[in-house]
């Protein structure tokens, strides 16, 4: 398909696309082709051979201007297939990019229309497809192909700034042609098509201060020596116009808000040379008494000073220090305290100089200024004045009551020197023990001192003045009480001495340090032993040179079993005027000890007790084997005392078996004044004849001057008699042992009571046994009737007893 150049060109629009299309060249899309089927195409870079062809499309890139306002329909170009005939047979169809709504075509003619105004900002091209077809069969002519319709650019956008008001900052006093800021526009034209998009800079407000770059829209400063004390902020206006800057092109603004920021280019300056201050003489020291400021136009770190006094008089009494917050140089009184009596003005010298200098601003000469400040010292009625700061005295203990310790003195520095008064502040001590003499500040003691009690006082004196009593000023005193010697030495011993055993003669048991609650000034500490008391064969005392003494052992082999608790007295004396003693009893225990405890290099250690075996493998401390040890006696309490009262309400045996068993009775008493039938009988018999008694009971035959009676006590009185064959003690070995074994027996021992007392009784025997023997058958127990049921009990006891040996006797 062929557009004839001749029919495009009777178009005016026509003809403008054609100059559009020629000027562009080759640098516009290269058009989408359809070639025809005749057409052949050869590689390897061959030009292509055309043969006469028979049909096919052939057009160009088509254009459209933006923003067409015109009252018809803007026409965009024309297809045409070299099928067409005109004789209409041949339908065009047009499809893609907003296709049948701005995009229309003829579908006889192929023309192609916009039917709205286009915006290239929105969209620059619309993609299109193409397509002819026989309009009676709907028989593809040409198949369908691809075109592009581009949008023509005209200058319809103005150049735009960022949104906002900009803000920018330059020193003051800069160099012209220094850097502020810098500005961009931007322009939605098309940059590749006219000026429509070239833009162009330049200030509407701001000069001559500032000028603009046209091309990059830099802001530079335009004047020198800008002050910022004279005008800080400068508002500058930048408009960016496009076609490059011709008539006719549309344009933009925006300001900038540039700030001159601040150097140090101006010194210090005092707003007068002369200033005056009024202080009170009772001004304290270090505390404030005036302030004092410079100017300076700078800002910030600018305009920081530091304030100084320069000459040396003003030096001495005060000193200044610079508030960095409010830049003022504050006065205070510096050393000694002001006196109007001696001085009434002090002259100060003050200098203020920057502290951050700008050696480029050098030439504007120092950064510094001085003024001169009198100060007019103002007279005030002060308190008395004490001749000291603080007192120190001493005053030996034991002194008597209203002994002198010292003076304190006070005056009145002001002209009219009057009187003072003095106190003791009782404040500060529950115990009064000084007074001070209200006219003359003497201080003496109220009560008598005792150093080993309190060793220091602490009292506070007051001054005031008699016309004034208001003023009062204040003195520290400090009282030490000095010694005396008025205390005995002593050995403070809280803990036995542990003795070994093994223990040599001479060797050192314990190292003793007397104590002594008086100075250590007294002198040295002697030792010795009581003179009084006879030597003591086992231990003596060794003074050492070091106010110690040690005990030595003055023979071997102390043995525990024997003894185990010595005392030693020992006598201390001190070094004191006058010489005091005491005597102080030291226990020195005797034991085995451990490993090592009897060596005699071990005399300065603690020596301790071998504790006993079973303990020592048991793991058991002390404590805690005396607590196992009351817990079995506490049991065992209580098991006692359960059977003794099962035993008082049981039934008891009665005391006397059987009339017919006549022996020697045992009574015993379960307790004190249980009574008659509280008692149990036993059998001495067996004792006498242990074999015999086992066989049978014989009785008791009163045989006089038979053989084989033994006396036992002598002639002194009738007593027991043993036979002579029989072994005492092995007779009691076996009842003991068949006590052991009786399982029927009580939980407990019974006492066994053997009529044998031995010999050497000058009172001779007070036992009832062999009184059958002795008493005359002729005594009458009638007597016993009027006494008590006890006596009435023994009354049948020997009743029965003296019938059954008068039956005995009869012949």
């Amino acid at each position: 398909m062929r557009i004839p150049a001749t029919t495009a060109c009777l178009c005016p629009l026509l003809i403008c696309l054609c100059f559009v299309q020629r000027s562009y060249g080759t640098s516009q899309p290269r058009p989408n082709v359809r070639a025809p089927r005749n057409q052949t195409k050869h590689l390897d870079g061959e030009k292509d051979v055309h043969h006469r062809p028979k049909r096919g499309w052939i057009w160009n890139q088509f254009f459209v201007l933006e923003e067409h306002i015109g009252p018809e329909i803007q026409h965009v170009g024309k297809l045409h297939s070299n099928s067409d005939k005109g004789d209409g047979s041949v339908r065009y169809l047009l499809s893609g990019e907003e296709a049948g709504t701005i995009f229309v075509i003829d579908e006889v003619t192929g023309d192609i229309h916009a039917t709205k105004s286009l915006d290239r900002e929105k969209k620059g091209q619309y993609v299109l497809h193409a397509q002819a077809i026989d309009r009676y069969t709907n028989r593809s002519l040409e198949p369908e192909s691809e075109f592009i319709i581009k949008v023509q650019d005209v200058n319809d956008n103005a150049p735009k700034f960022p949104d906002g008001l900009f803000a920018a900052a330059v020193p003051e006093m800069a160099d012209v042609g220094t850097s502020v800021f810098q500005v961009t526009a931007t322009d939605a034209d098309d940059p590749t098509y006219g000026n429509s998009a070239k833009i162009v800079y330049s200030i509407l407000q701001g000069q001559p201060y500032f000028s603009v770059d046209p091309k990059t829209g830099i802001i530079r400063t335009a004047l020198s020596n800008m002050d910022r004390e004279a005008r800080e902020r400068y508002p500058v206006v930048v408009q960016a116009k496009d076609m490059a800057g011709s008539v006719g092109g549309l344009s933009g603004s925006t300001t900038i808000n540039v700030t001159l920021t601040d150097v140090n280019d101006n010194p210090p300056k005092f707003p007068q040379k002369n200033y005056q201050l009024y202080v009170p003489e009772s001004a304290q020291i270090g505390k404030a008494v005036g302030k004092i400021k410079a100017t300076d136009e700078d800002l910030g770190v600018n305009a920081e000073m530091r304030y100084s006094i320069t000459n040396a008089e003003g030096k001495a009494m005060f000193s200044i220090t610079t508030d960095t917050d409010q830049k003022e140089g504050i006065i205070s009184l510096r050393r000694q305290p002001l006196n109007y009596e001696k001085r009434k003005v002090h002259t100060l010298h003050i200098e203020g100089v920057n502290t951050h200098l700008d050696s480029r601003f050098s030439h504007l000469g120092p950064f510094k200024d001085t003024t001169t400040l009198r100060i007019i010292i103002g007279d005030v009625d002060e308190p008395p004045v004490f001749s000291m700061d603080y007192y120190i005295m001493d005053v030996y203990e034991n002194s008597p009551v209203g002994t002198e310790v010292g003076t304190v003195t006070a005056q009145d520095p002001d002209s009219t020197k009057s009187p003072i008064r003095y106190f003791v502040d009782q404040s500060e001590e529950e115990q009064v023990y000084f007074t001070i003499s209200v006219n003359n500040g003497v201080i003496k003691t109220t009560q008598s001192l005792d150093r080993e009690d309190v060793a220091w006082h602490n009292i506070t004196v007051m001054a005031s003045e008699v016309d004034n009593p208001s003023h009062v000023s204040h003195v520290p005193v400090t009282i030490q009480v000095l010694d005396v010697n008025d205390n005995a030495p002593y050995i403070a011993r809280d803990d036995e001495i542990i003795v070994c055993e093994s223990s040599r003669a001479g060797q050192v048991i314990q190292t003793v340090r007397p104590s002594d609650m008086d100075n250590f000034a007294n002198g040295r500490f002697s030792f010795a032993l009581p003179s009084d008391l006879p030597v003591n064969p086992n231990f003596t005392l060794k003074a050492n040179e070091d106010n110690t003494a040690s005990i030595v052992a003055r023979r071997r082999q102390f043995s525990q079993a024997e003894q185990d608790l010595y005392q030693l007295p020992v006598v201390v004396r001190d070094g004191g005027e006058p010489v005091l003693s005491s005597t102080s009893t030291l226990t020195l225990r005797v034991c085995v000890c451990q490993r090592g405890g009897s060596s005699s290099s071990s005399s300065n250690r603690v020596r301790t007790c071998q504790v006993p075996a079973f303990l020592s493998t048991a793991g058991l401390s002390t404590g805690a084997f005396i607590a196992i040890l009351l817990c079995i006696i506490i049991l065992l309490a209580i098991v006692v005392l359960f059977v003794l009262l099962r035993s008082k309400k049981g039934k008891k045996e009665p005391l006397i078996i059987s009339e017919e068993d006549i022996r020697e009775n045992v009574v015993t008493y379960d307790d004190e004044g249980g009574g008659e039938e509280d008692t149990e009988a036993f059998d001495i018999a067996a004792l006498r004849n242990p074999a015999g008694a086992e066989q049978r009971r014989l009785r008791r035959e009163v045989r006089s001057g038979e053989e084989g009676w033994l006396v036992a006590c002598g002639p002194q009185s009738p007593s027991l008699v043993l036979l002579d064959t029989e072994d005492m003690h092995h007779v009691i070995r076996q009842r003991v042992v068949d006590a052991d074994k009786d399982t029927s027996g009580p939980p407990y021992d019974s006492l066994q009571t053997y009529a044998y007392e031995g010999c050497g009784s000058p009172t001779g025997s007070v036992s009832s046994l062999g009184l059958a023997q002795v008493l005359p058958p002729e005594l009458s127990y009638s007597d016993l009737e009027d006494w008590e049921p006890e006596g009435h009990m023994q009354a049948r006891l020997f009743g029965t007893e003296l019938s059954e040996t008068e039956q005995t006797i009869t012949p």
